[in-house]
């Protein structure tokens, strides 16, 4: 019987290999052949070693620091443009450079703008991407942009804690409109902590809105980076009275002293996914949630020309009908 995605291949950088083979698991193919060779002064050359002629390409990168894995995922893009591809899909699970996304102060860049710029210009026909740090950079792409939600995989496993208490959490105000969708689905009640920055990374004042005392309580964002917001948000919840507190968190960039801040935090775990590698071994409280099934969903979807907005509504998550 003939295969009815034969023409449908998956590739990917060096650096998302891990999640890559993961993806094309799940959906049944085999991951594609490709190398990258290096310069010694460290200019890099991806390379698609097999035939891509008229197939629909799937290149798997996240595009976390360094910028060399934005650049790999364009070179690669371009091979395949140019060995005659009929339509190249960039699936970046974490869109990096997402926080800048408007001018906040004089002579800044927009780089959210100029990725999804540069995208277009080497050849995407299409992203795939999940939890975008602001949903409006959907409108920055000139190209269909599939923006994956990672609800349909945390609140699975909120439900699984049963928590007799439960109250979900905004670390700041820019998430709220994310927890409330969660509330809503969870049939719970939020809170808002309230921060202050001054500097990037460094939070200045915070502020808890509503009551959590008594209360098992689950923050809810889509990057920690160096976890400074969320560890000090679990702790002025813990002081007014939180039962428990844990987190989840969709992109774990994880950088400065992430692992030990976690470590050392009130909190009794943090759950994310594996759009980013994580480092093994450096904190018990971190714990990993697969969105290959997402993904491989998503893709098969739209190789299907089938609904994706289906893959991450209330119903279909409270259901079951998604293998996540």
């Amino acid at each position: 019987m003939k295969n009815k995605f034969e023409k449908v291949k998956f590739f990917t950088g060096r650096t998302s290999r891990y999640l890559s083979e993961k993806i094309a698991s799940d959906f049944g193919q085999p991951l594609g052949d490709s190398t990258c060779s290096q310069y010694s002064d460290g200019e890099f050359q991806p390379s698609i070693n097999e035939s891509v002629r008229g197939c629909d390409i799937f290149i798997i990168q996240s595009t976390f620091p360094p910028q060399d894995n934005f650049m790999e995922l364009c070179l690669m893009i371009d091979a395949a443009k140019r060995a005659s591809a009929h339509k190249i899909v960039a699936v970046i699970p974490y869109y990096g450079l997402a926080r800048q996304d408007r001018k906040d102060k004089p002579r800044v860049p927009i780089a959210a703008k100029m990725i999804a710029d540069i995208l277009s210009a080497v050849g995407a026909d299409r992203v795939i991407t999940m939890d975008l740090h602001a949903p409006q950079i959907q409108g920055f792409f000139n190209i269909p942009v599939d923006h994956l939600d990672s609800s349909v995989i945390f609140i699975p496993y909120i439900q699984s804690l049963k928590l007799k208490k439960l109250k979900v959490a905004a670390p700041d105000v820019g998430a709220s409109k994310r927890v409330r969708f969660y509330a809503q689905a969870l049939n719970v009640e939020m809170v808002i902590c309230d921060k202050e920055r001054k500097i990037a990374n460094e939070v200045a004042s915070m502020t808890i809105i509503g009551d959590v005392e008594g209360y098992d309580v689950v923050l809810v964002d889509d990057i920690c980076d160096t976890a400074n917001t969320l560890c000090k948000a679990a702790m002025l919840l813990k002081e007014k009275g939180a039962n428990s507190v844990r987190a989840v968190c969709t992109h774990p960039v994880l950088s400065g002293k992430a692992y030990e801040n976690i470590e050392n935090s009130v909190m009794t775990e943090i759950a994310v996914t594996d759009t980013i590698p994580i480092k093994e071994g450096l904190s018990t409280k971190i714990r990993t949630l697969p969105a290959s099934p997402l993904f491989a969903n998503a893709i098969r979807n739209i190789c299907d020309n089938a609904s994706i907005s289906s893959l991450f509504s209330i119903e279909q998550v409270f259901q079951h009908k998604l293998k996540i």
